[in-house]
């Protein structure tokens, strides 16, 4: 749920989230749960209760919305407060159906007028392995369990090699601490390139002074389908970072193509949870790479929700006559192939076409706004004029829809269509470096830094946030991040 929109809107406002917490992630969803997964931010700096949010303005229900009934104009919501899964993410399997799991209670909720914010998921290409034995990083959730893991590598692998008559052969040699002290990292996006960075840092910082005999079987790699990493930055920016990475020890290997994850054989994979990445270019040992873990940060995939409300058929008023009553006329939802998700105009609205329509190539068919249904972030895809799935057109898209609401009056009838206004794009390089693009310059090194650290600082939304995130930053720069397991 967008905390953009929540903070934005009158009293009346109900809202339903499988979570009751809001990320600060107004600029980059990806950065702020990438530093925090290495403790350089604790985890209620960039977090907000949805029921504490300025204003007090929501009557809010924690749960999952199973459906959309757009004629009685009420959404079916299943509880998930009793749930441990509701601070996770839930990667649904090829088809595009949520794991099965014990049903909650279920609600129904009632609207006069719909936003639909219901993000999107990791996209996992159908891989095998991926969604068992790959760590995310979507939620803060996710951010603990990444943390957690990396700490426990480290831990794992601090006892001694040698083997010993009474180590039932539990004891670690040095080729098992080199394979689970390798972590890879599946992605060359922003998202991908910061936690490895971030990584970087946290070894370097701070384990490297815990645990320096391991230091010599540390490895982090980062792997890409495509023939180079940071696609949306221009290639001196791109030079730039490949340069400071290969300076820092990260290597980046463009053009693999990975084919599957598995657990590792014997007790390397059974008690230590180590995996084998099959990647298409590499030719020894099988085809397999070993490592302790893996990061996966690849895009997007649409909610199976929002492809369960485009197969609808909604029956809808067209009009009105004293004499021959109300007719009506069934519509359904349009969809984008490419991206999955919901079709709107420049207000945001959802568009519809007759059920009956046929989609063919060339055939242009004609789109109506559905009354009162809104669609934002992830999930929407605005008809001639798509915008990347970022957290910074998210907020936007929030901000403009709560100031039309606020008129008084349905967006659109204003004839004020939403304007994305980019602020640029940054990535962090590790090591106190950055890159920074937009339209009016472009940023590297320590000023894209310091310019990082402040967008981030100015996004978090409420002051007492904006108070604790250079407190804790100053402590982890004198005393170190956080190493303790909790």
């Amino acid at each position: 749920m967008p905390s953009s929109l929540t903070r934005s809107l009158p009293r009346g406002l109900t809202g339903s989230s499988p979570r009751q917490l809001s990320l600060s992630t107004s600029l980059a969803p990806t950065s702020l749960v990438s530093s925090r997964t290495l403790a350089s931010r604790k985890f209620r700096t960039i977090l907000e209760p949805v029921r504490r949010l300025p204003g007090g303005n929501i009557n809010f229900y924690q749960g999952w919305a199973d459906d959309i009934d757009f004629s009685r104009k009420t959404i079916t919501v299943e509880t998930n407060a009793a749930e441990e899964a509701a601070s996770k993410t839930v990667v649904p399997p090829p088809g595009g159906q949520i794991p099965l799991r014990d049903k909650g209670e279920v609600i129904e909720v009632q609207y006069d007028k719909l936003i639909i914010a219901c993000g999107a998921y990791s996209q996992t290409f159908g891989i095998e392995g991926v969604r068992e034995h790959a760590h995310f990083l979507r939620d803060i959730g996710d951010a603990r369990r990444v943390r957690l893991r990396v700490l426990s590598l480290f831990e794992q692998c601090s006892y001694p090699s040698s083997s010993s008559p009474n180590s039932n052969g539990h004891v670690l040699t040095d080729d098992d601490k080199r394979a689970l002290l390798h972590f890879a990292v599946v992605g060359g996006g922003p998202t991908g390139i910061e936690w490895a960075a971030e990584l970087h840092d946290f070894i370097r910082d701070d384990l490297g002074k815990m645990y320096p005999e391991l230091m010599r079987f540390v490895k982090i790699t980062v792997y890409d389908v495509a023939p180079k990493v940071l696609p949306m930055f221009d290639k001196a920016l791109a030079d730039y970072a490949m340069g400071h990475f290969a300076r820092q020890g990260i290597e980046v290997k463009t053009e693999h193509h990975l084919e599957k994850i598995r657990l590792a054989d014997g007790k390397l994979g059974r008690r230590h949870g180590a995996v084998r990445i099959k990647i298409r270019e590499v030719e020894e040992n099988g085809g397999e790479v070993g490592a302790g873990m893996v990061v996966w940060s690849t895009g997007l995939m649409a909610n199976p929700l929002i492809a369960k409300l485009a197969e609808k058929e909604v029956v809808v008023s067209k009009s009105k006559n004293p004499m021959t009553g109300e007719v009506l006329e069934r519509r359904r939802l349009v969809r984008d192939k490419r991206s999955g998700g919901l079709v709107v105009d420049g207000y945001m609205r959802a568009l519809s076409v007759d059920a009956d329509a046929k989609f063919e190539e060339g055939n242009e068919l004609e789109k109506k706004p559905l009354d009162g249904v809104y669609v934002i972030g992830d999930c929407s895809f605005i008809e001639n004029d798509p915008l990347p799935k970022t957290a910074q057109v998210a907020a936007q898209e929030a901000q403009y829809l709560a100031k039309e609401l606020n008129k008084g009056i349905s967006p659109g009838q204003d004839g004020k269509e939403f304007k994305f206004r980019n602020w640029g794009t940054m990535t962090y390089l590790g090591g106190w470096k950055a890159i920074h693009q937009s339209k009016a310059d472009e940023l590297k090194g320590w000023v894209a830094w310091v310019l990082w650290r402040g967008a981030y600082l100015t996004k978090a939304m409420s002051w007492r946030n904006k108070l604790l995130v250079p407190i804790y930053w100053v402590i982890s720069w004198i005393f170190g991040r956080g190493i303790s397991r909790f």
